[in-house]
């Protein structure tokens, strides 16, 4: 016969396998989660970086002085 030491024991066993296979799973998902958002910041900073240049080329092709037509 199984006594009540043991059930709590096996209990506790289950709870604490059970608790780490969430925090596995959502250690996961916030690790995704970071790895999108820092892709995403990337490539909006590069958007940021293509603008600054196309507006300095459109405002040397505006520029008169630079005018050779």
């Amino acid at each position: 016969m199984v006594g009540k030491l043991e059930v709590a024991k096996d209990t506790a066993q289950v709870l604490t396998e059970s608790a780490a296979n969430h925090v596995g799973r959502i250690a996961t998902i916030i690790t995704g989660a970071v790895r999108e958002i820092a892709h995403e910041m990337g490539e909006w900073a590069s958007d940021a970086f293509e603008m600054r240049e196309a507006a300095a080329t459109a405002e040397q092709s505006a520029d008169p002085e630079h005018f050779t037509g």
